[in-house]
């Protein structure tokens, strides 16, 4: 061929058959697959089997859930055991409070002293009464008895010890004596009281009871009974009436 007749083609140009003809560029996957055998990939062997929790931690914590409950279900069991008891004695023995009265007062002194003060002898006649069939009480020798008049304190003494059984009624002769401050205000509400015949007295009792259930001693209990008395005089050459009374009675441990 003629090199005259030659075709140049500028530089960078392609031929267009040439292009067409041939195949496009190949791209790598996006993805790539592996197996187990392929490229020899394995899991590390320390991320095999690996347990959450160890045994051993488990052990003491179980042990102390386990005494925990073993002892709210005996707890539980004596708490049925002792309402259980306690309901029998009710019902089988039927425990009823003794009451407290007082029946009569005489007075022995009401006398103003050298000094102002006043001197008084007063002698209750107490009533207690036991409504149990088989129940009894010990009265301790720790007791007080104590009269009060407008916040001052007249005669005090305390209640003889001694047993009481079942079904019974007891009448105590309590002798008090005391001295206490004759000021002007006790005197004038003093008169004033005695001429209208209704003199206002409190008497406070506390003594120590032990429940007694055949020959056994039971549980001591401390008693306090409160009287609200109101009496018509208090001169020694005179009877005294009892008006009105009324009773308060608080037990504790």
């Amino acid at each position: 061929m003629d090199p005259a007749h030659q075709r140049v083609h500028p530089v960078g140009a392609t031929d267009k058959s040439s292009t067409m003809n041939s195949a496009p560029p190949q791209l790598p996957p996006k993805y790539i697959m592996l197996s187990d055998n392929q490229g020899g990939l394995q899991p590390p062997p320390y991320r095999r089997n690996i347990p959450r929790y160890h045994s051993a931690h488990h052990k003491p914590k179980s042990c102390c859930l386990r005494c925990i409950c073993w002892c709210y279900c005996f707890l539980f069991l004596f708490i049925i055991i002792l309402t259980g008891l306690a309901f029998y004695f009710y019902v089988v023995f039927k425990p009823q409070m003794p009451s407290y009265s007082v029946e009569d007062m005489e007075i022995g002194a009401f006398e103003v002293q050298t000094d102002f003060s006043l001197y008084t002898e007063f002698v209750v006649t107490v009533k207690a009464e036991n409504p149990n069939k088989n129940i009894g009480f010990n009265y301790g020798k720790d007791s007080s008895v104590v009269v009060v008049y407008s916040d001052s304190k007249l005669c005090s003494g305390e209640v003889p010890a001694f047993h009481q059984g079942h079904k019974n009624t007891t009448m105590m002769k309590l002798v008090l004596k005391g001295k206490s401050e004759y000021g002007s205000g006790l005197h004038e509400a003093l008169m004033q009281n005695q001429k209208t015949g209704r003199i206002p007295l409190l008497i406070h009792v506390k003594t120590q009871v032990t429940v007694v259930l055949g020959e056994l001693s039971l549980k001591q209990f401390n008693v306090f009974v409160t009287c609200y008395l109101v009496v018509d005089n208090l001169s020694p050459k005179k009877k005294v009436g009892i008006l009105s009374s009324d009773y308060d009675v608080l037990v504790t441990l």
